[in-house]
């Protein structure tokens, strides 16, 4: 890789927050010029939308006080918090080994996060209760994660090292999710095969992940502390260096003169002068790694900043929420009960049209309630919130709960 290239330059400048938000913000602007292959845009439905977010976030937040947006919320249930329980109960040698711990369990479990399916359920061996979708995952890998799945040493639990996530066999992950033919997980081969894959990266590249310690992807950590300038650390540099450090582990995705692009995919509209014509960068899972990895950054002391450089996730619950919500139209109404391809065009652009809407909505939020972008960021009004509110809609409009576009998943992006 040579970014003196054009070629590279231009791959590398898809690596960001910004990115995301100025393609999405031009799919926005071609869909209200109405020149969008697969949806329409009725803005009228806004209102309506933001209501809704608005109420959501009042009744699970009725003073307003909400958290960010990240893989932390799905490790309390029932008002219990899992992870504050098991870290409380450890004598951490320093901040740093607490934050290691912690991005290796963040980043295994959102790379497990992706949709399960309809019908898969975690039984909490706790309260008995069987959880579904995102809460039932983040349970799962914590509970994997605590009992030392990930680790090498056994004396250790509470770490993800590269040697054992490289050699991770699909049957661990079953058992650890409860996978069997009557609780089937969609893209249960993909999950195993993407941290096998960030095992075998995390450990080619000890001068990033292995600065403090054995290559863990908790090295991560002690990289982004070192670019904290005066202890603060803006949130799209989170972002950027988790695309850069991580990128080559995504299966079959674009390259660009040798840079891995992620979360990354082809629409025609998307015209451009350079190599980067025709793509659309979105990043939904580094994106939620980010959002995830604020706060253990900021127990360790690191002031996290530019929290809003982020952008909103291109996911089926926020993405659900527009085309429940009447402001996204299939032009083709038949495309409601077809199968789509994740690197389809209408696929792409449903979710980059989700990106620029949630910024809409977010500025709509703040309107209402008279506030700012620093007392209600967009990690906020995700939580509060969006994501919330787009389930809610699919609960009462399918029996399945299931999202308004039918994605064929391979369980390494939703």
């Amino acid at each position: 890789m040579n970014p003196q290239t054009p070629e590279a330059s231009a791959a590398l400048s898809l690596l960001s927050a910004h990115a995301v938000r100025t393609r999405a913000q031009r799919m926005l602007t071609l869909g209200l010029d109405d020149k969008l292959p697969n949806f329409r845009i009725d803005l009228t439905r806004m209102d309506d939308v933001i209501n809704l977010v608005l109420d959501t976030t009042r009744a699970s937040y009725p003073s307003l006080n909400v958290p960010f947006h990240s893989r932390w919320r799905h490790f309390v249930n029932a008002g219990d918090n899992r992870w504050a329980d098991v870290a409380g109960g450890i004598s951490w040698p320093d901040r740093a080994a607490r934050g290691r711990a912690e991005f290796d369990l963040a980043i295994t479990s959102v790379f497990l996060d992706a949709g399960a399916g309809p019908t898969w359920r975690y039984t909490d061996p706790q309260t008995g209760a069987a959880i579904g979708r995102s809460e039932g995952l983040g349970l799962a890998s914590l509970a994997m994660f605590a009992s030392g799945t990930f680790s090498a040493d056994p004396a250790q639990p509470l770490r993800a090292d590269a040697s054992k996530l490289a050699e991770l066999d699909v049957n661990d992950l079953k058992r650890g999710m409860q996978v069997s033919d009557t609780n089937p997980m969609v893209g249960i081969d993909g999950r195993a095969d993407l941290l096998r894959r960030l095992g075998e990266h995390v450990a080619s590249k000890p001068d990033v992940f292995g600065t403090k310690d054995t290559p863990r992807p908790g090295g991560l950590f002690d990289r982004l502390a070192s670019l904290a300038d005066n202890g603060r650390l803006p949130a799209p540099t989170i972002l950027s260096e988790l695309l850069l450090q991580l990128g080559p582990i995504w299966p079959s995705r674009l390259t660009l003169d040798g840079i891995a692009l992620g979360d990354c995919w082809k629409h025609p509209a998307m015209t451009t002068s350079d190599a980067t014509s025709g793509l659309v960068p979105l990043h939904k899972l580094s994106q939620w790694l980010a959002y995830s990895l604020i706060e253990p950054l900021q127990t360790a002391g690191i002031d996290v900043i530019d929290i809003d450089g982020l952008t909103g996730l291109a996911e089926y619950r926020n993405g659900g929420l527009f085309v429940d919500g009447g402001v996204l139209k299939f032009r083709d109404p038949a495309d409601a009960t077809r199968e789509h391809d994740v690197s389809s065009p209408l696929v792409v652009e449903w979710r980059a049209l989700t990106v620029a809407l949630l910024d809409r909505v977010a500025g709509g939020l703040r309107q209402r309630l008279k506030l700012d972008a620093t007392s209600l960021p967009l990690a906020k009004v995700l939580e509060g919130g969006t994501w919330a509110a787009g389930r809610i809609l699919a609960r009462e409009r399918r029996e399945d709960h299931s999202p308004p576009v039918k994605v064929i998943s391979d369980g390494t992006v939703f």
